[in-house]
């Protein structure tokens, strides 16, 4: 009898999944979501809301590529997973039998029980709906005169950018006294503070959200301050402190749970034939130092392409590789390689660079003896992914990355370079005297 594999969740963990089960296999494949009928790039949403491109432009495959490839798409919310007789109950009674599932339920904004938190206007920014929330709540700044946006990472600056390309007022409220500086050090910090700034945003620091007034009609109003009592006039508040595991139907079924459903690195739960992927998925410890959870497109992917080679006969543990991640501030692009913290670890320091123009800048963490390359922060200079984890595995030191640093450079060729800049203040910093080597397009393919 033909294997059944029921995925839960239509995210690019879930399909991507499906895809390489299809690939390998003539199993049975059903992919159940609540949230669209067809898989979407979710980092693409902003996009649609800017006026970039339309939401049908964010599906990365036509509607027809499903049906073809044999994989049913059933438009459904699962209350709960019975895994003793291995059926799930879906919403309006019905109900499916599996022999494999694949939780890929991904995330959900956090809500931290504030005052006023359920008012009309009040939303987070994750799902389809989300962004057809934020049209009817802010089409424009007629209806929208003010957005106050809660929470200072990456979707809270996203959030805030898509308000400005519709003329909306934003006062972004972070609670840490320079934005994302639990990730970022302080000299990256201090620049992206000044470039929030230099958009004309309200940006508050170092304060909290102590309520969200609301009318009679239950629409939002304004939201108070807590360190400073402050009231704020608004019509939408962006609830945008981070995300959590969307794992609440799962609480009461056997399944491990943790912040996260709890796998090992062969993505298994502690129940037989069900295993979890993306963002819902928490590892029991982390992996070569990540973090148990990452709530990150690109590991959801991985970890799809690593659980389908397991469900297709070939075991497959989920290696993540060294961490990488990419994101943008605005007009900033951001890059990440390797290990960079917001204060160096101990052992280690950093090497930081800034432009002139305060808009590029790069920070690398390495061992303070040996000056071992252990990681890059680039702001605004895109570097090759693919050479930065080469020389992070071969253990190269930072004299020889700096050297080489033109091999790494991604910059299309009449774009201006920083390679000599940065390493004058390397070798000042340093009392190195390293010069650039040529660009060896046989270096980079070795």
């Amino acid at each position: 009898m033909q294997e059944h594999i029921v995925i839960i969740g239509n995210g690019i963990s879930g399909v991507t999944t499906a895809r390489h089960i299809r690939k390998a296999s003539d199993k049975k494949i059903t992919i159940i979501s609540s949230e669209t009928d067809y898989f979407f790039s979710r980092t693409a949403l902003m996009y649609v809301y800017m006026g970039h491109m339309k939401y049908e432009h964010t599906k990365p495959y036509e509607d027809y590529f499903w049906k073809k490839n044999r994989i049913d798409l059933k438009r459904a919310f699962v209350k709960n997973v019975d895994h003793q007789n291995k059926q799930l109950h879906l919403s309006g009674g019905e109900q499916m039998s599996y022999d494999k599932l694949v939780l890929a339920v991904g995330s959900k904004p956090n809500k931290f029980g504030w005052p006023g938190e359920n008012l009309n206007g009040v939303q987070g920014l994750y799902s389809k709906q989300d962004l057809d929330l934020l049209e009817k709540n802010a089409p424009n700044n007629e209806t929208c005169k003010r957005a106050v946006v809660v929470g200072g990472g990456l979707i809270g600056i996203e959030m805030v950018e898509m308000l400005l390309t519709r003329d909306i007022p934003v006062t972004f409220l972070v609670r840490e006294h320079s934005f994302w500086n639990s990730v970022l050090p302080e000299g990256e910090s201090a620049m992206l503070n000044r470039h929030i700034k230099s958009h004309h945003v309200d940006l508050r620091l170092g304060v909290n959200l102590e309520s969200i007034q609301g009318d009679a009609q239950g629409n939002v109003t304004s939201i108070i301050i807590k360190e400073t009592g402050e009231e704020i006039a608004c019509d939408v508040v962006g609830l945008t402190a981070g995300v959590t595991p969307n794992v609440d139907f799962l609480k009461n079924s056997g399944i491990g749970i943790g912040r996260g459903v709890k796998v090992n690195p062969m993505l298994e739960t502690n129940i037989k034939d069900i295993y979890a992927i993306g963002d819902c998925a928490e590892q029991h410890e982390g992996i070569n130092g990540r973090r148990p959870i990452e709530a990150v497109w690109y590991t959801g992917r991985m970890m799809g392409e690593a659980l389908a080679q397991t469900l297709t006969g070939n075991p497959t543990p989920y290696n993540p590789g060294h961490w990488f991640n990419s994101a943008k501030f605005m007009d900033i692009e951001y890059q990440t390689y390797g290990w960079v913290f917001a204060k160096p670890k101990a052992g280690n320091t950093h090497f930081h660079w800034i432009h002139k123009d305060d808009d590029k800048c790069i920070t690398i963490e390495m061992e303070e003896t040996s000056r071992t390359f252990l990681g890059i922060n680039n702001f605004d200079i895109r570097l090759r992914h693919e050479l930065l984890d080469k020389w992070l595995t071969e253990g190269r030191s930072t004299d020889y990355v700096l050297e080489h640093l033109k091999d790494a450079n991604f910059d299309p060729e009449f774009y201006k370079h920083y390679e000599s800049e940065i390493l004058e203040a390397y070798n000042k910093a340093y009392g190195t005297s390293i010069v650039p080597k040529k660009k060896s397009w046989k270096r980079i393919f070795a």
